[in-house]
Parts: structure tokens; C-alpha cells; sequence
């Protein structure tokens, strides 16, 4: 390991490169990668995640780290002709966190490390600026205290508030040197009182301590959440990079900024950004000022804006992706601090990898997989509409596009709160900083009176899919009260408001809206995912709307309708509790014939919209007493409409209750006791599918069993299906196939599919039961549960949102591979609500499954993953080709 603790990098020269982010972290491996192209990056070195693996296992640096540290700090010191904490000319550092995965303003960062009260005067003496170093002076103790030592940073902005008052100071730019001087011993004083302890003197005491924090932060609380919430695993820690400090703050001539080689938020290629004068990259980021466009950049410095647009072309070809840039001028000279691909929305991605095509600077396959699938949801949904009127009673930065209306909450975690109790809620704070993550998670639209386009708030809302509105310094913030003021307008906390991150504009009250409209782009992208990929997407829908959307999101045909939905629409209900209440079989046939036109007509609106494509109907599935009223008052209702005593009522759902319904009368086993329901259904589907064939419609009808757990009812049940469809053939003359087969949903016909298989056209995994039953968890009573299951690493994911492949997934491969032992072409597909989730596609795919089956606002989702699915199977492919003739 001792190799592999530190790496230097500086002078044109690097141990690391881009590729070693597992190692280095993002920010270390991008770091000497730009130094290796000749990027002018200020020296430093990097100490390994897994140095941080260690520290954080064994509460202890790892044997030699310390060795490690002194001697790339010297050769530091020698390429920068400085001494760290040196009383004269002193050398600075920064201490920043950067793990393989970004994770903006997630961990902690320390700067102008090394100062204390002697190093601030000479560097006051050396730089002839002593507003400069007592300004470098008051942030590092602002930091150190907080980062370190865990004191709170409003205090820190307290005491400034205070001063700026007494001097009459609007900005912190207009506190002079003697000021900051005061300021600074008003930190140390607070910093003393807060923590029993001088602030420390010894810049090794400094930089050890500091490391630590960073160190720390990688189980920070709000790292933890960001992680959980962003699905990142398996990563060792973060790394540390310490780095000479260039400085922003030194006057006029030098300022700092973030920048964008394309807009992040649009992915229109225009550089996007913004600067500050005289300020630290904090300042920034943290969103305490609102800071410039990076186009007034060119008017400020135009010599620093030129070198800056040809760094950001060359960056941008180099890595073959949008960048993230962050940058200082000292003195008129620029340095590059940090790059890595950034942050962008759903919308901005897709725009950038159609274009980047275009550009041949990367190919489609790479264009497929740089847009994560989850992120589509953004651009599915809908949006304000123009045409309504609405009230706006403010505007700021249209930071992150997206429509959101919500009651307004103060607090993250109150927001969190209101979520948990099921109200849209939009987050309002002055800026917002990484402790807020859970409350930015739970909220619709996160609104800030401070901050620019590429704040905390910002960059964070981007990375989420979250509308944001920032740096609105109209409003007057309130949390004491829990009031927003903009003019004359006063709200307080759970009034409704809505935003329009596209326009930044802050409306009164709910706003209403309209279907998306889905760009060129979005559509060269699902072309080029469609001839990637080779699992088919259907989708789950039980109504002509549903199919007509999923159709126009590129559905290839019905795997799940859930017929009982049905049933409850208008007088249907009657008729379906009358069937139920029947004491004959003649009474519940008399039920029945009522509902079957109404069935039928159900069935042919949905054949009608998905004309030529497959419909998988999965014929009735819940247990008869879903369909009565519990309470009293409906029961009595009910007794009524029927013509029946409520005593009449109240016995039948006593003796339809039942301790466990889900393992209890339903799916199956309802067509076995009452073979009659089913008789109805399949007559109903089958007169529809004759009807529509008449008009010329294209019927592809395949009708479900579910709950199926031997093959013995499933024998029973096809042959009940047939000889109904034969009857309705010769009554009708339709001579179109029809499919028949069974869900996959009981642990045992996964284990005898080979069986089930002999009576079967078809599996269908209902992965929702298939899981309940597996693991034994009811997924409607274990929310909680599994989240502490997640948190402890009992298991990796939740699974009801992903398939648990280890063993799920083993009964789903089990039951495929013995199916298609006993049927070779049997088709297989997955019509839970784990259709649509990325990773269990990319599982489906990996299995041989033929189609996947989701909700129509998901089918995007599953056609892009499926896509991203067959990419990495062909890589994986020939890399296994490459790796075998390397070894002959």
C-alpha cells in the first residue's frame, strides 16, 4: 500500500492520470491529467481513497502516511520556493475532498491553510495587500472552525454582519484591511469560546487535523444521503487533495469563478458561467454573493477570457464531454483548479450527446450511455400552461428548468416532514448548503433569494432533476417567522407558490399545466436506442388513455392490463356486487351477462389504440371483498342500491374476510371456484378482438392467468380458455391467434416451470409478488423496514424498486431456462413496476427475457436502459474476445 498512498503532481509533471479515479478520486486523477497536458494547474499532491478506507475502519492514518505527507509537503515546497506557515513569504494550501464519484459540496474543503499570526503579516509585508491576507486570514479560521472543529458557520456570519453594521459596510468588499484585521480577532476570540481551545499555530497540527475532517466527511451525513439518493456504491472513500493556493481575493486584478463548457441546464453549446472579482471560489459555489455572467469576463480581463475559452475548448475535446470548470486569476493569471464532466438536466443531456454525434466527437453507442435512463422522467412530465394566468411576484436565475407548485416550507427538514405526510412541497431558503440535501430530495422546487447559476442550489437541483429558482434577492427570507415577503406580497409557511426554473419567474398560488413537449434530440436518441437494443418495451395500462400515451412514448404493445380496474367505473359496480353477493351459480351468470358488454367494450377501445400490437389481459386478480365497502355507512348504501338487508351485506364480507388476502382467495384460484368470472372475461376479449378484426382493427390478443402455482391449474384453466374461445369462433367466424399463458409470480411455479411450461405460450414475471413471496416482506407494511434493511447493508437496494438478482433473479433465470427446456420458443417478459427500473432491465436483458412491461410515463426509461443493456452485453463480449486471444 505504501506505494499507493501519495501521488505529487505539478510542474508539467504527474504520477496519476484521468483513469485512476478509483485511486485518486475524480478530482486527483483530473488533476494530473491536466497537468500532464500542460494545463497551468497549481502544484499539489493527492493521498489515495484508500488511505481514507483506512482511516475511516481503523480511526488511525494507515503505517507511513505521515512519511508520506512531509515528504510530497517538501517537494511542494521546493517547486513553489515557500514554506508552509513561514513567517516571511508563507506557502498556502487548500485541503479538498474529491471522490471517484462527484459529489459537489457534499464533503468538506479547507482553505489558505498554513496562515496564522505571524504568517498573516508577512504575507500582508510580502504581498504589500494587507487587506488580502487578513481577508485569506478570517476565512481560514471561518473554515478551519467549521469544517474541523464543528463550529457552526452562522456564527462565523454573525460576527461579519455585526461589523459590517458598526462600519456601514453594505459588502464584504467594502470592509478595509483594519477591518478584517478586527474581524479576524473577533473569529479567533469566538473560535477560543466555542471550542476551550487557541486556534492552532502549527501549520502541520493544521494540515493533519485538517486532512482528518476531510477524511471524515466522507461519512458526513448529508455524503451518506447524497450517496443513498444518487444509488453510489462500492466506492473505497475520498481522496484528499492538497494544493498550493492562487488566490481571487487580492484585488481587482484576480477574482475566481465556475464555468461550463456548454449550458448545463439547456445543453445548447454556448459557454455558461459565472465570476466573481476579488473573491475565493467559495464564495462562488456557497452562492454568499451572486456573481456575474462569465461573458462580462471578456470586458473585465480579456486577455484571462481568451486563454480561458481556448482551455475550456481543449478540456472539452480532450475529455470528449461537457465539462465542469472551476478557475482563478491571481494577478491577472489564470489557473485551472479542477474539471470533471458536469452536472446537466435530462433535457441538456440528451441535446449534448445528439450534438456530440454530430460533432463526431463521440460516437452513438457512447451517446446512448451518457443519458441516464432515470433522468428521462424530467422531460415526460408535464409543464406550466402559457396560456394561464398566474400572478408573478418576483424573479431570479432560472437555475434548474421544470415547473413545480408546493406549500412553501422554511426549514430541510420540516420539508422532509410534509413530504413523509404526502404534501408537494417548495423548499425556500436564503442559500442552501449540502446539510440541506434530504430536504432538496423531498422537495418539488427548491427557491433561493441568494446564490447564481452554478451555486449549491443550483448545481445540486440540476444533478436531481429538481426546478430551482435562485439568487431572487427581492425576497426578504424570514425564517424566524417563517415568512417570504416580495413587494407587497407576504406568504407564510405552507401558503402555495410555484416556480418556473426555465424563466426563473416565482408565481402566486397553483399554476395549472400541459403535456410535455419532447424535442428532435429526444427523438434521435430513442431511434438510435431502438436499433441498439433487443428487449422489446410494452407497457402496463388498463385504459385507451394509458395506451394512447404509452403508443406516442414508443410502447410496442400491452404486457399487463389489469382487468379489475374496470370494474369499478360507473354502474359496473353494481353488477359486480351483485355477481358476488349471488347465491346460485345462475344468479352470479345473471350478474355477469350484465358486465360483459361492458368488458367487452372495454377491450375494444384498448385494441383499437394498439392496433397490430400485443395485448397481454390478465384476467381477474384480486380477492372478491376488495369489491365491497367496509364501513358502515357504505355498507348500508350499498344494502340499498341492491335492494338487500345491510345484515345481508355484513354476512357476506364476513365471510369473504380473510387474515392474509394476498395469500388467500385471489388470482387463480377465484377462476377455479368460480369458473364462470373467467368464462366472462374470455368471451368478452375474445367478441372484442372479432369486432375490432371486422373494422379492419389488428388484434394480437394474449390472455393471463395469474397466481399460477401448479401446473395442474393452469391444465384446467387453458382448457377453459380454449373451449370458450372456440365457442365465441363459431359464433363469430374469428380466426385470429390467441395466446395463452400464465404470470410468474409464486415461488413454486418459478421451481416447476418446466411443468407450468407444457400448458403455456407464455411467462410473465409479476416481479411485485414474485419478491413479496420470496423474501416474505409485504411491500404495502414494510417501507420502513426495508429502509433500516437498505441503511445497514442487509441488503443493497430496496426490492420492490429493483430485482433482488441473487434471489429473485435466480428463480426468474431458473424458471426460463427450464420453461424454454420444455417450450424452446416460450416468450418471456416482466410486467411488475420493476419494468421500468434501469438495473432490473439491464437483468432481464442479462436473463434472456424477450420484452419488459412498465407504466406508459417509464417506457422511455426501459427503452434507453434496454439499449445501455445491449451496449455493455456487446462490450463485455469482446472484451472477454480481446482478453482470450491475449492469452494465446
Amino acid at each position: 500500500m505504501a506505494d499507493k498512498m501519495v501521488f505529487s503532481f505539478g510542474g508539467g509533471k504527474a504520477r496519476g492520470d484521468a483513469t485512476m479515479k478509483a485511486l485518486l478520486g475524480g478530482k486527483g486523477a483530473n488533476l494530473a491529467e491536466m497537468t500532464n497536458l500542460g494545463i497551468p494547474v497549481p502544484p499539489g499532491f493527492t493521498i489515495t481513497t484508500e488511505c481514507c478506507a483506512y482511516a475511516s475502519k481503523h480511526k488511525k492514518w494507515p503505517k507511513g502516511l505521515d512519511q508520506k505527507v512531509k515528504k510530497a509537503l517538501a517537494k511542494l515546497e521546493q517547486q513553489m520556493n515557500r514554506k508552509l506557515g513561514a513567517a516571511t513569504d508563507p506557502l498556502l494550501v487548500s485541503v479538498r475532498s474529491g471522490a471517484a464519484v462527484s459529489m459537489p459540496g457534499m464533503m468538506d474543503t479547507v482553505l489558505n491553510l498554513g496562515l496564522n499570526d505571524k504568517a498573516v503579516r508577512g504575507l500582508a509585508a510580502k504581498t504589500n495587500n494587507p487587506r488580502f491576507a487578513w481577508d485569506s486570514y478570517r476565512r481560514f479560521v471561518m473554515m478551519f472552525g467549521n469544517v474541523v472543529c464543528g463550529v457552526a458557520h452562522d456564527k462565523f456570519e454573525h460576527l461579519m454582519d455585526e461589523l459590517k453594521r458598526e462600519r456601514g459596510a453594505q459588502k464584504d468588499t467594502d470592509l478595509d484591511a483594519a477591518a478584517l484585521e478586527e474581524l479576524t480577532q473577533r473569529f479567533l476570540k469566538m473560535f477560543r469560546k466555542e471550542t476551550g481551545e487557541a486556534f492552532p499555530q502549527d501549520p502541520w497540527q493544521q494540515l493533519t487535523r485538517s486532512i482528518d475532517a476531510v477524511f471524515a466527511s466522507w461519512d458526513n451525513d448529508r455524503a451518506v444521503t447524497y450517496r443513498r439518493l444518487n444509488d453510489i456504491r462500492g466506492l473505497l472513500g475520498t481522496a484528499v487533495n492538497v494544493q498550493a493556493m492562487v488566490f481571487g481575493n487580492m484585488g481587482p486584478t484576480s477574482g475566481t469563478g465556475v464555468c461550463f463548457t456548454r449550458n448545463p441546464s439547456t445543453g445548447e453549446n454556448l459557454f455558461y458561467g459565472e465570476f466573481l472579482v476579488d473573491a475565493q471560489g467559495e464564495d462562488v459555489v456557497a452562492g454568499i454573493r451572486t456573481p456575474r455572467p462569465i461573458a462580462e469576463l471578456a470586458n473585465e480581463m480579456p486577455k484571462v477570457y481568451e486563454q480561458l475559452v481556448a482551455y475550456k475548448d481543449a478540456l472539452e475535446q480532450h475529455y470528449t464531454d461537457m465539462q465542469d470548470i472551476e478557475f482563478t486569476v491571481q494577478d491577472g493569471r489564470l489557473y485551472i483548479l479542477q474539471t470533471r464532466s458536469g452536472k446537466r438536466t435530462a433535457k441538456a443531456a440528451v441535446r449534448i450527446a445528439v450534438e456530440m454525434v454530430a460533432e463526431k466527437c463521440i460516437s452513438k453507442d457512447t451517446a446512448i450511455l451518457r443519458v441516464q435512463p432515470a433522468s428521462l422522467d424530467q422531460l415526460l412530465h408535464p409543464d406550466f400552461d402559457p396560456k394561464a394566468e398566474k400572478k408573478v411576484i418576483a424573479k431570479g436565475l432560472p437555475a434548474s428548468p421544470g415547473a413545480a407548485s408546493g406549500r412553501i416550507y422554511f426549514d430541510a427538514d420540516e420539508t422532509e416532514e410534509a413530504n413523509a405526510r404526502g404534501e408537494k412541497v417548495i423548499l425556500v431558503r436564503h442559500e442552501t448548503s449540502p446539510e440541506d440535501i434530504g430536504g432538496m430530495h423531498a422537495a418539488r422546487g427548491i427557491l433561493t433569494a441568494r446564490g447564481g447559476m452554478t451555486s449549491h442550489a443550483a448545481v445540486v437541483a440540476r444533478g436531481m432533476g429538481k426546478c430551482c429558482v435562485a439568487g431572487c434577492e427581492k425576497l426578504e427570507i424570514d425564517y424566524a417567522t417563517k415568512t417570504l415577503k416580495a413587494g407587497d406580497t407576504v406568504l407564510k409557511q405552507g401558503d402555495w407558490l410555484s416556480l418556473n426554473g426555465s424563466t426563473g419567474e416565482v408565481i402566486l398560488g397553483q399554476v395549472p399545466t400541459v403535456d410535455p413537449q419532447l424535442s428532435d434530440e429526444f427523438g434521435t436518441l430513442m431511434k438510435w436506442a431502438d436499433a441498439r437494443r433487443r428487449l422489446k418495451v410494452r407497457t402496463n395500462a388498463d385504459t385507451p388513455k394509458d395506451c394512447n400515451v404509452a403508443r406516442r412514448f414508443g410502447a410496442e404493445g400491452i404486457g399487463l392490463c389489469r382487468t379489475e380496474h374496470m370494474f369499478f367505473e360507473g354502474d359496473r359496480i353494481i353488477a359486480v356486487r351483485e355477481m358476488i353477493l349471488a347465491s346460485t351459480l345462475e344468479a352470479r351468470k345473471k350478474a355477469l351477462a350484465k358486465l360483459l358488454p361492458y368488458q367487452r367494450e372495454d377491450f375494444v377501445g384498448i385494441f383499437k389504440e394498439m392496433d397490430g400490437l400485443p395485448c397481454t389481459i390478465r384476467l381477474l386478480d384480486p380477492p372478491l371483498h376488495e369489491f365491497l365497502p367496509l364501513n358502515d355507512e357504505n355498507q348500508a348504501e350499498m344494502a340499498k342500491v341492491m335492494g338487500v338487508s345491510v345484515d345481508v351485506v355484513k354476512k357476506k364480507v364476513a365471510e369473504l374476510h380473510e387474515m392474509n388476502p394476498m395469500l388467500g382467495h385471489r388470482g387463480c384460484r377465484l377462476g377455479i371456484t368460480y369458473p364462470e368470472i373467467y368464462e366472462m372475461q374470455v368471451r368478452a376479449i375474445v367478441e372484442a378482438a372479432a369486432a375490432c378484426a371486422k373494422k379492419g382493427t389488428k388484434v394480437v390478443p394474449e390472455i393471463m392467468h395469474p397466481l399460477i402455482g401448479t401446473a395442474r391449474e393452469l391444465s384446467i384453466l387453458r382448457d377453459l380458455t380454449e373451449r370458450v374461445i372456440g365457442e365465441v369462433r363459431k359464433e363469430t367466424g374469428y380466426r385470429g391467434d390467441i395466446l395463452i399463458g400464465t404470470m410468474i409470480e409464486v415461488p413454486r411455479a418459478a421451481l416447476t416451470a418446466a411443468e407450468i411450461a407444457k400448458h403455456a405460450d407464455f411467462f410473465s414475471f409479476g416481479t411485485n409478488d414474485l419478491t413479496q413471496m420470496t423474501f416474505g416482506f409485504s411491500r404495502d407494511d414494510t417501507g420502513a423496514l426495508l429502509s433500516a434493511y437498505v441503511d445497514q447493508n442487509i441488503l443493497e437496494v430496496d426490492p420492490f424498486r429493483t430485482v433482488d438478482a441473487r434471489g429473485v433473479g435466480r428463480l426468474m433465470r431458473f424458471a426460463v431456462d427450464e420453461g424454454r427446456e420444455t417450450k424452446k420458443k416460450l416468450k418471456c417478459g416482466v410486467c411488475g413496476e420493476h419494468g421500468g427500473d434501469p438495473k432490473s432491465v439491464a437483468f432481464c436483458d442479462e436473463i434472456g427475457l424477450d420484452y419488459v412491461s412498465c407504466s406508459p410515463y417509464r417506457v422511455p426509461i426501459a427503452r434507453l436502459a434496454a439499449a445501455q443493456a445491449a451496449i455493455h452485453a456487446s462490450n463485455k463480449k469482446a472484451d472477454k474476445k480481446k482478453s482470450k486471444k491475449r492469452g494465446k
